[in-house]
This record gives C-alpha cells, structure tokens and sequence, in this order.
C-alpha cells in the first residue's frame, strides 16, 4: 500500500496552474481508490456516512468529491464550503500529504506490534520451558530446609493453646440461653421446621443474639422427627461486609470461580494439559444445611443478584473459554461440573441491622423476616448472670443491674464481665477463685468512659407546659422531653419560637397545633408569645411529636398540669384527629427502658402493641380530647 501511494504521488506531482479539469477528476478518483484501499470499501462507506460525506463521494462536482475527501481524511463532520476551482489543486496537494502521513503511521505501528508478538511467543515458550523443569524436579521431592523450617513454625503454632477462649465459651449452645428473644426464635424454628424451611433474613439491633440463634435454631431442629436437615447438616457463617470478588471470576469465595491455567498457573496434575478446574464456593459448602450471611444489607449489590441466582437455580453453574467438552484430557468431575452444575440447595439466613426498606426487595420478596427485639435491663441482667456460670465465678449481687444501665446489648455485656473478672484476678494476683466486685465493674466502666444507656429516669408527678414525646432511630426508641412556655403578647402580633435543630417536622408540628388549639380553646395564638423547647435539642424526623406538642401547649396556655411519667405518640391533624405514625414497637422499648408507665398511641396503632406486654400501660386515643384525658391525673 505504501508502495502504491508513493508511486502515484511522484506520478502526479506537477504544479498547480498544469491541472486540466480531466486530470483534476482523475487524481480525485485516485484518492478515493487509495482511501478505499487503506480503509476497504465496506468501511469507507460506513465512515462517509457518518460523516455525511456519502452524497458529496458520489457527486459529479469536482468541488462536492474534494470536500467529501477532505472530510473523510480529517474526520470531519462539520458542514464547510465547497472549495472554488483554484484552491482544489493546493487542497488535493494538502489531501495527499495527510495520506501518506497515515500510512507511514501504520506502517510503524505493524512493525511494533509484529515485534510485541514475537516477545509474547519468547516469553510463552520460557514459561513452557520453566513449567518442563519445574515437573522434572519433583522428582526429587518438594522439600527443603527452608519449607521444612516453615513446617516446624506451622506445628509449634497448632500445638500452642487458644488464648482466646472465653467468647466461644460464652457463646449461647442452647435455646433456653438465647435470652429476651423466645418469640423471635420460636419464629425461627418454626420457619426450619417445615418439610419446606424458608429462607429468613433476620432484623434487630447489633449485640442481641441474631447469629447464636441461628445456629441454636438449626441444631434444635436437627433434632425433630423427620427434620429437612440431616444430623450432619453445616451451618456455613460468613460476613456480609468481607464478602469480595473479582469480575472477572477469577476469585469469588462465596459463589465459586474457575481457575484457568493458561494465565493463572495450575496445579501440578493440570499444568501439561491445561484444563481449567472449577473451584467451590461456599454456597456449595452450605449444599443441606444453612448458609448464615450477617450484616447481609452490608454485600455487594452484583454479588447479592449472583446469590439471587442460586437460590433460584438451587445449583451453581461455572464456565471457561478455556473448557473443550470434546477434550479427552478432562477428567470426569471436571466435565461433570461443567455441564451439570454443582448442587447447592441450602437456606439462607441473612443478619442486618438495617432498616427493612434499605434491603434489596428481590432478597426479602424471597425471605421470610424475622424481627429480633432490643433487650431490656432484665434481660442483660440474665445474661450478665448466666455468663459469669460459665466462667465459674461468683459476682455481687449489684453487679448485673450495674452492667444493665450502661448496655443494650448482650455481647457488651459479656465484655463488661470479662475485663472485670480480669480485673479481679489481676488484682489478687492471679488467682483462680476471684469475686467480681462492684468496685471492679465500676473501674471497668471508667476506663471504658461509658455513660448509663438513660440518663433520666422519669419520676411520678404532675407538670404544666411539659409532655414526654417519643422518637425511634433504628431498632431502638428514645424519650424526648418536650416543654412549653407561654406568655400574653400584643393582640395580633404574638409571636412562636422555637429550637430550630429539632427540624422541619417540628416547627410543622407546631404550627398544626395552633390551629387545633384555637379550635379546642377558641384562643388565637397570635395573641401569645409561645417558646416551644425540646430539650437537649433532639431532632424530630418525623411527624410523630404532632400529639405531644399539641398536649404541651394547651397545657400551658390552660394552665392543666400533665402527668409526667406519661409518654406521647402521634400525629395531629388540623381537625384533631391523631393519626398513625410508625416505630409503635421500639418507641414502647425506649419508653420502659427510660421508666415510663403509660404510653398514649394512635388508635390505629393498637394492632402493633406486642402481646403479654408487661410493666407499662398502652392507652390508644382517636383524638386531643381523648389525649388530653388519659394524660391527666
């Protein structure tokens, strides 16, 4: 091609005013041949299209061919003027000059890529050749003195003894010590127990015994006559949040990959013949029993739909390039692989501590749910006191309640008593029979700088201008204290303020509440200077303080004292209707946990109170007036 072009150009190399119109057409027709030649004509025409330059190829205006060539040399899209017949011959003589230019730019990068080539085919028969000595070697066997001084130190680490053994020794092995959580294992069981178990994904807040009762659950049912799961069925545990893979397949430990030896390496049996070996994953290592993924809302969204994939399938499917069917090289189970899949019917039972909504719908559209509960004073009390059996050591009497201030959770706690009771050896100087002291807690919880999880206690009495709300972050609820003061102002021109860091929610909430004021009162609230506080400056993401909000401000403005171990949830309408609002299960938690003894809901929520609830009252209203009631004394 070089050849060709630098022949015609000598050729038609003459000045510019020498150019017929017949020698213009024919060196035009030259260019599109050589162009043709360079691009081929399949792909000339596809370029000239793009470019709209196909019209102007096929024109009979010298001027239309030579713009086509200058926008298809210059890949150029752009619409321009049709060059006048003077400046076609310095145009054809620029056309030219970019030509060659192009090929002698191919030119070189054929002779680089010939000589990339032959380096890849010197290197490739210097790994063949390494592979060759390599099997000619282990002849004389793999060992050496280093690998043998290797294999020593892996001996001397297997024979020492565990240091850590006191988590797996507290670890719950049976259902009775799976505390605070009866009805949510009983849910669990009962979802295995089918001829036809469920997979289950499993809500609640960190530390309250989600992965211990799986595990337990899955043995207890092991158990029961005609169980779907045999004695010897595995329980597979592994963390959302350390679950990676390759795209490419190379690695993927919880779906399974291929390892191709042509540019992984291979084992010894497989290096000759190159033959890719599927490698399992643990979806197949759960194959019967129950694979348990915690903090499962924490995976990656591709790997997660791959999972989806074989749950559906019951089986996972693995493929190569490199695999030949017709190859008679490949061993059996290798082919089987391949071509039937690998079993991998398990359950899945996936841990989060994340909201429902923030999960992926196609995972819980295929998962039954099952909602762990945040644990009470008594329950870590329970715990504190069922650990400290297992560790053979006695404690105070004050010492589990002491622990059940600070902690919500049980693994917290067990870590409480675990440096305590180190604390108490180490200061009797390692002896064996040690009582853990309240003191020893104490110094724990100082050097830990922990705070009690309430740090008010709501006391028996009567307020004006003060009402309990209650909020929810998560799985667990909280106390707000809401208070209102309310002065007389200039008719007309009074005034409402409040702390802006309780959010747009709020200052809604407020607003709503003067309209139902002045309809309970017949008072105008733009008569009053209103100062509306939550304190501590909790935020209000929702419209759930509406009720409390309302309560407090008639209660100041009518001067009616409210009974302050009385908690509120709600929304308010502008007609005064109380409205359902969500969290009605953790919002009841975090008002026992602060101490309160009665909770106002809306009556649409009754349906959510937990059953057997005990130590607090629920009172379900339909309106302020109903509200108003139960909150006096």
């Amino acid at each position: 091609m070089k050849d060709l072009l630098k022949k015609y150009l000598q050729k038609s190399k003459v000045e510019s005013n020498e150019f017929s119109e017949e020698q213009l057409k024919l060196e035009i027709d030259a260019l599109y041949v050589v162009l043709a030649n360079l691009y081929g004509s399949d792909k000339l025409i596809l370029k000239a299209s793009k470019l709209e330059a196909l019209n102007l190829m096929r024109s009979e205006n010298l001027g239309e061919r030579v713009l086509g060539l200058q926008k298809l040399v210059k890949d150029d899209p752009t619409d321009k003027p049709i060059p006048a017949p003077d400046k076609i011959p310095e145009i054809l003589a620029e056309i030219e000059e970019q030509i060659a230019e192009f090929v002698a730019k191919r030119a070189v990068e054929d002779r680089l890529n010939q000589a990339v080539a032959e380096k890849l085919q010197e290197r490739h028969e210097e790994y063949v050749k390494e592979i060759k000595t390599q099997v000619l070697k282990e002849t004389a066997g793999p060992e050496n003195a280093q690998t043998l001084k290797k294999l020593a130190q892996l001996e001397k680490m297997y024979a020492s003894k565990p240091l850590s053994t006191a988590i797996q020794a507290l670890r719950p092995q049976a259902p009775e010590e799976i505390i605070g959580q009866e009805k949510a294992l009983q849910a669990l069981m009962a979802k295995l127990a089918t001829p036809f178990p469920q997979h289950i994904l499993i809500y609640g807040p960190p530390g309250v015994g989600k992965t211990s009762a799986a595990r337990v659950a899955l043995e207890k049912v092991k158990g029961f006559p005609n169980s779907p799961f045999a004695p010897d069925a595995p329980f597979i545990e592994v963390d959302g949040t350390t679950l990676r893979w390759d795209p490419r397949d190379v690695t993927n430990p919880l779906i399974g990959s291929v390892h191709d030896p042509i540019y992984q390496g291979a084992k010894r049996d497989l290096a000759d013949t190159g033959i890719p070996e599927p490698k399992l994953g643990l979806v197949n290592d759960a194959h019967g029993g129950v694979l348990f993924i915690d903090e499962i809302g924490e995976m990656d969204p591709i790997l997660l739909n791959k999972l989806l994939k074989v749950l559906e399938d019951k089986r996972v499917y693995f493929e190569s390039s490199y695999y030949d069917p017709h190859d008679e090289r490949v061993p059996l189970y290798i082919k089987k692989i391949f071509e039937e899949g690998v079993p991998a019917d398990f359950v899945l039972i996936g841990a989060t501590t994340r909201d429902p909504e923030e999960l992926n719908p196609a995972l819980r559209s295929r998962c039954a749910e099952v909602y762990f509960e945040p644990l009470e004073p008594a329950h870590i009390a329970s715990i504190v006191r069922l650990a400290a059996r297992k560790l053979e050591v006695e404690i105070e009497d004050n010492v589990p309640d002491i622990i059940s201030e600070y902690v919500i959770e049980g693994r917290k706690a067990n870590n409480i008593l675990l440096d305590a009771y180190g604390l108490a050896r180490f200061r009797t100087g390692g002896k064996k029979d040690v009582v853990i002291t309240e003191n020893d807690v104490r110094e724990v919880l100082r050097s830990a700088r922990l705070t009690p999880y309430v740090h008010k206690k709501v006391v028996p009495g009567e307020d004006i201008g003060r009402i309990l709300g209650l909020g929810v972050s998560g799985f667990l609820g909280s106390v707000l204290e809401i208070e209102v003061k309310v002065f007389p102002g200039a008719p007309g021109k009074g005034s409402i303020r409040f702390n802006e860091t309780a959010g747009s929610m709020a200052r809604d909430a407020v607003f709503n509440a003067t309209a139902v004021i002045r309809s309970l009162t017949g008072l105008d609230l733009k008569n009053y200077d209103l100062h509306v506080n939550v304190v501590g400056g909790g935020r209000i993401d929702g419209p759930s303080a509406g009720l409390a909000t309302t309560m407090a401000i008639y209660s100041a403005l009518k001067e009616i004292p409210l009974r302050k171990d009385v908690a509120v949830t709600g929304e308010i309408s502008i007609q005064g209707k109380v409205k359902p609002v969500g969290g009605i299960y953790e919002k009841i938690f975090g008002a026992k946990q602060a101490g309160v003894r009665t909770v106002i809901i809306p009556e649409e929520n009754l349906s959510q109170v937990p059953s057997g609830l005990k130590g607090i009252e629920v009172i379900p209203v339909e309106n302020i007036e109903e509200a108003l009631q139960a909150a006096q004394a």
